[in-house]
C-alpha cells in the first residue's frame, strides 16, 4: 500500500513510519526538520500551517505513485495552562496545526481517494478529544474540532468506498511532553493554585505511559483491516473506563471525577 503519514520525525509518526515500511509498505512521510530517517522511508518536507507546502507533499506522492491507499494524520503540538492566560495568538495556532493542518491535508487526499473509490483516512484526535481535560483546554477543542469533522466526512464519503477511521490515544511516552508549551506566567500560577500540581500530575502520566511501539502495532492492524471501526481507543484500560464514565455518568458526577483527580 501507499501509505502518507504527517508528521514522522518523532513520537507516533516515526514508530508508525518505521513498523509499516517494515512491514512492506510504500511510505512517505512529512516533516519540518528531520534529523534521522528510517530506511526505507520518503521523507517529504512540509510544514502543516501552509496551504503550498501541504499541496506540494500530496502532488508529490500522486506523481511517484498515482494514489494514496491510506492517509494518517497525525502532525499535532499541545498548549497548557489556564484558559483565560491562555493567548489568541496561541488558540490561533494549536487550531492552525492541529485542525487546520488536518484539513489542508484531506482538501487534497479526498479527492484522490474519491476517485480512486477507495482509501483510509486515520485521523489523531486524542481521549482529550472526548472530554474537555482542565489546564488543556486549547489543545481538547482542536482535538473536538477533529471529531467533529471526521464524524461529518465520515457520512459524506460513505457510498465512496472511503473509510475515515478516528484514532483516540491515551497517555504516551513521546516527545510530546518536552514539546509542550505551557502557560508560565505567575499570575496564572496565583490565580489558580492547583495549576502546578495539576501540569506536574499530567506530565508524569505522558511520561510514564505506554510506549508510542504499541500504537504503531494497532495503527498496522488498523491499516489491514478491510472493515475498521470508527474510532479506536488506544490507552489504559483505566483511561477507557473514563471514557466510558462519561457516557454512563450524569454530567456533574463526572465533572467531580475529574475534578478530584486533577486536584481542582
Amino acid at each position: 500500500m501507499v501509505i502518507l503519514i504527517t508528521g514522522i520525525t518523532s513520537g507516533f509518526g516515526k514508530a508508525m513510519a518505521g513498523k509499516l515500511a517494515a512491514e512492506g509498505h510504500k511510505v512517505y512521510g512529512t516533516h519540518r526538520h528531520a534529523r534521522e530517517f528510517i530506511p526505507g522511508v520518503t521523507y517529504i518536507k512540509a510544514e502543516s500551517t501552509s496551504d503550498e507546502e501541504v499541496k506540494a507533499a500530496v502532488d508529490q506522492v500522486i506523481a511517484a505513485e498515482g494514489k494514496i491507499d491510506v492517509f494518517i494524520n497525525n502532525a499535532g503540538m499541545g498548549i497548557g495552562g489556564p484558559l483565560e492566560f491562555s493567548s489568541l495568538d496561541d488558540a490561533r495556532y494549536q487550531m492552525d496545526v492541529n485542525w487546520m493542518g488536518m484539513v489542508r491535508f484531506l482538501h487534497y487526499v479526498v479527492p484522490v481517494m474519491r476517485r480512486q473509490g477507495n482509501g483510509k483516512i486515520i485521523c489523531f484526535s486524542s481521549i482529550g478529544g472526548l472530554m474537555g481535560l482542565p489546564f488543556q483546554g486549547l489543545y481538547s477543542a482542536s482535538k473536538f474540532a477533529i471529531e467533529g469533522y471526521c464524524e461529518a466526512l465520515r457520512l459524506e464519503l460513505r457510498k465512496s468506498g472511503v473509510k475515515v477511521i478516528v484514532i483516540e490515544p491515551g497517555d504516551f511516552a513521546t516527545h510530546f511532553t518536552a514539546q509542550r508549551k505551557s502557560v508560565s506566567d505567575e499570575e496564572a500560577y496565583k490565580a489558580y493554585p492547583s495549576y502546578a500540581e495539576s501540569l506536574a500530575s499530567i506530565e508524569n502520566d505522558e511520561n510514564t505511559g505506554l510506549k508510542p511501539e504499541y500504537l504503531a502495532e494497532k495503527i498496522a492492524k488498523i491499516v489491514r483491516k478491510k472493515n475498521p471501526a470508527y474510532s479506536y481507543i488506544i490507552s489504559t484500560l483505566e483511561q477507557r473506563l473514563s471514557v466510558t464514565l462519561k457516557k454512563i455518568l450524569p454530567p456533574g458526577w463526572f465533572a467531580a471525577i475529574l475534578s478530584s483527580y486533577y486536584k481542582l
